[in-house]
């Protein structure tokens, strides 16, 4: 297949740090390519990639702009991105976007059928407007409680897809270390201040590797930076992919106490591959995505975690990483996607089919 995938522009594919989306694409990307198809990656300049590359800006927006700045231009120079992107539409038999709703208006006006995966979260105000404007518009899911916040307005789902990893990848620990580790970013809803009172709690040593948003930084500073003054607790910052994977080797687990409905969680799979075993909340796809009893222990307090943390050790580290083989690897991401471009591209012949003929309103809807 001639295959299209369009990433956003906030960080290079795969990121230099942090940045789940451009990750998931990139793996994707390497797998489709390792596969035969002809893909061609809309991204940023700085991108590594075993695809054609067509660069929508020459680095990546976050080399190049403050947070405030691009918060400020992300929108209009992706919405700029897309027109450009869809110049190339009549060269593919099949356009995968991962830039959330803003591919929809364009969709009716390019032969070539064009599928979004929906990466974050979508219990936001502004989303059921566009999803009952855009009723066609061909969406994947990456965990099936994501859909949840949508369920009455019916979007067009069209798929299922959990994100994947090149699970070789990932160095493997059979020995448990001794410190819990939070990974990723500091913020309200992923309650680092709860891992940090676990970690006190149960008296395991914590390794905080996360970042920072400006937006966060308040908060930040008014509520979690005194806490990092524990001597439990070392808090290293952000870090890249291989300060990352070598602090999840050597833990003895991951701690994942969000407050949030998660989408899905990257990190989880990761460790998973580590063969770390995960705490975690029982928030949105945790369950979904994790076993309890096999790959992580789940509570539904902090309460809850303070006393399954010491049973993390019991866990099989050779399950954890199994089970990333058997359901999260970039083999198994890569199945699923082609699944749905089939599923797409005949979808959209069988409109043009019923057009032809004069049948309705040229929609016939195929369920996933």
């Amino acid at each position: 297949m001639r295959i299209a995938q369009v990433a956003p522009m906030y960080e290079a594919v795969p990121p230099h740090r942090y940045g789940g989306t451009e990750r998931v694409v990139s793996y994707l990307t390497e797998e489709l390519v390792r596969r035969g198809h002809d893909v061609t990656l809309f991204a940023s300049g700085d991108s590594q990639t075993s695809a054609r590359l067509v660069p929508t800006t020459d680095r990546a927006l976050r080399e190049r702009f403050t947070n405030q700045e691009m918060r400020d231009l992300g929108l209009p120079l992706h919405v700029a991105m897309i027109g450009d992107v869809l110049k190339y539409a009549d060269e593919f038999d099949v356009m995968h976007c991962h830039i959330d709703y803003l591919p929809f208006p364009f969709q009716q006006f390019v032969h070539t059928p064009l599928v979004t995966t929906l990466h974050g979260r979508l219990d936001v105000p502004s989303l059921p407007p566009f999803f009952t404007k855009y009723p066609k518009a061909a969406v994947v899911s990456i965990s099936y409680n994501q859909r949840t916040p949508l369920v009455s307005l019916h979007p067009h789902w069209v798929g299922t897809v959990y994100n994947g990893i090149p699970v070789h990848t990932f160095p493997f620990s059979e020995k448990p270390g001794d410190y819990l580790l939070f990974l990723g970013r500091i913020a309200l809803e992923k309650r680092v201040d709860w891992a940090v009172e676990i970690a006190k709690r149960t008296g395991i040593k914590l390794k905080i590797a996360a970042k920072v948003d400006p937006t966060d930084r308040e908060y930040y500073e008014r509520e979690i930076a005194h806490l990092f003054e524990d001597p439990l607790v070392e808090y290293l910052g952000e870090v890249d992919e291989q300060g990352k994977r070598e602090l999840l080797a050597g833990a003895y687990g991951l701690v994942f106490p969000i407050d949030w409905p998660e989408p899905f969680g990257l990190v989880q799979i990761e460790a998973l591959a580590c063969g770390v075993p995960v705490l975690a909340l029982n928030h949105g796809s945790v369950p979904e995505v994790l076993r309890h009893g096999v790959t992580a222990l789940i509570g539904n307090t902090v309460d809850d975690l303070v006393a399954l943390a010491p049973e993390l050790g019991r866990l099989n580290r050779r399950a954890c990483r199994r089970e990333v083989q058997q359901r999260f690897s970039d083999r198994v991401m890569a199945d699923g996607y082609e699944q749905v471009y089939k599923r797409v591209m005949i979808e959209r012949q069988s409109e043009e089919l019923a057009l032809t003929l004069g049948v309705g309103n040229g929609r016939v809807p195929i369920t996933a």
